[in-house]
């Protein structure tokens, strides 16, 4: 029988089937300790030090012991030290990104994803780099600056060169006063050397949900197809930090199993990092299961509440502080607003799901991964953000100045990134404004950032933020950081 050992490299020891379970079991022991909670909730409180928050963070244990307590006075204070957290570290601002789907083909068979290889309702599509392109300046001229790209497994038609060639034509494009200047990954589990080469490409993040972390669910979703292998995608984000890459985010797809289980492993994975690599997860998202082209998401039977499904982002906050949140617009627009005061820091705007949906007036469904419940326009959500105390950011300055990693996450544990993360959300904000808002939208914004600039603490700071807006507004001048 495998051991518990958050520094191992093998799956089944950093994700340890009998740890987790006796972690549930003390969970529903101590569901109502009250002395216990309340020293938990105490631990999890940010602390001010110096011109800043640090926050400690909880174990998976103490975290699932949250989760587990249902007295109502207790969880109204995990929601508010969730909120705590989240402003000491990331303050009011809230990135923006799009989803760009390359490719559908796929060689998994993954029960719960349109994609899989038996599925033949769909048709399957690959984008041409011609079309890559045109997708980017679909994407550019909507005002975004950061894509997640997404694809099938299938080395035939979607071998790493492709990915490698889409991630150069997708920087390379620069079209009026637009340009991608963060690219995130999203692709199967692959090999040190693959991983070298996406390092080498300039990506952002490696992201990769687990899915689930329990290892039995996890072979049967997956019966045939290289994702079968649990072990070898559990071990993936090892081998991309062996490879270079230092920003990587988790997430599991919530509905699939018990979800007091996944937290507990997700927050399992998150502590193997940090343990290894001295680095956690750049972000953790938080996708549920939806409808898709040949997928019921009534034929998963461990589906949880909006009201359970806030209360765990809640506390996934409270257990990683420093992670970048991510909810999709997998989520309706009122669940997505109830969860940024939960912890959530990123959230997709404008996105489809389907290959090549950008450049078609008309929603595309037949290629859709999953059904968007939340179909606003990016503009529509930027407005949103700002009426509801939200700084939109296009930010993506510490990436582009080498603060990943380590360097990211040392600022953002001292609570210090705040000193050049909020002018940088307001000069990119400034950007989109200029460029690509509706009347209605510029007007709250320009409010907005006349308000934000005066709560700027370093003069110096204040001063280049301010002249840097009005090059912005008086010119072509564009990509001011700090």
């Amino acid at each position: 029988m495998a051991v518990y050992d958050p520094r191992s490299l093998k799956a089944d020891e950093f994700i340890n089937h009998e740890e987790i379970e006796e972690t549930l079991k003390y969970a529903d022991e101590n569901r109502h300790n009250i002395e216990l909670i309340d020293e938990i909730l105490e631990k999890a409180r940010p602390k001010k030090r110096g011109n800043g928050y640090v926050c400690s963070g909880l174990t998976h244990r103490e975290a699932s012991v949250l989760l587990a307590c249902d007295i109502p006075e207790k969880e109204e204070k995990m929601f508010e030290i969730a909120e705590e957290i989240k402003l000491a570290y990331y303050g009011n601002r809230i990135v923006l990104f799009a989803p760009l789907y390359l490719s559908n083909y796929c060689i998994n068979g993954c029960l719960y994803c349109p994609y899989h290889l038996k599925n033949k309702h769909i048709p399957r599509k690959k984008l041409t780099q011609e079309e890559v392109a045109k997708e980017v300046i679909a994407l550019q001229d909507m005002g975004h600056k950061r894509l997640a790209i997404e694809s099938g497994e299938d080395p035939v038609n979607n071998p790493i060169e492709y990915i490698l060639e889409c991630i150069d034509t997708i920087y390379s494009i620069k079209h009026k006063n637009g340009a991608i200047r963060r690219v995130n990954v999203n692709i199967a589990a692959t090999t040190v050397e693959n991983y070298k080469k996406l390092h080498d490409a300039g990506i952002g993040t490696y992201i990769l949900f687990q899915e689930t972390y329990h290892k039995d669910s996890y072979e049967e979703l997956h019966p045939t197809g290289p994702k079968h292998d649990y072990a070898y995608h559990t071990e993936a984000m090892d081998r991309a930090m062996e490879g270079g890459i230092d920003d990587v985010g988790l997430g599991v797809l919530f509905g699939l199993e018990k979800y007091r289980y996944e937290f507990a492993g997700l927050l399992m994975h998150a502590e193997h990092l940090e343990a290894v690599h001295g680095v956690g997860p750049h972000t953790i998202s938080v996708p549920r299961v939806k409808k898709a082209e040949d997928i019921d998401p009534d034929a998963f039977d461990n589906s949880i509440s909006d009201e359970m499904f806030e209360k765990l982002t809640a506390c996934i906050r409270l257990a990683v502080p420093y992670t970048g949140m991510i909810v999709s617009t997998r989520e309706t627009e009122e669940v997505r607003s109830k969860m940024l005061r939960l912890g959530i820091s990123q959230v997709s705007g404008g996105s489809r799901t389907s290959v090549g949906g950008y450049t078609q007036e008309e929603r595309p469904h037949d290629t859709e991964q999953f059904d968007v419940s939340d179909q606003r326009t990016l503009d529509d959500v930027v407005r949103w953000l700002m009426q509801n105390g939200h700084i939109p950011s296009f930010c993506t300055a510490c990436y582009r100045a080498g603060r990943t990693g380590d360097r990211f996450m040392s600022l953002c544990k001292s609570g210090q990134i705040l000193n050049c993360c909020h002018p940088n959300a307001l000069m990119t904000l400034t950007e989109y404004l200029v460029d690509y808002a509706s009347e209605e939208t510029r007007a709250i914004g320009y409010k907005m950032i006349e308000d934000e600039l005066n709560k700027i603490p370093n003069p110096k700071v204040k001063e280049t933020a301010l002249q840097n807006i009005i090059d912005i507004k008086n010119s072509n001048r564009r990509d001011f950081r700090f």
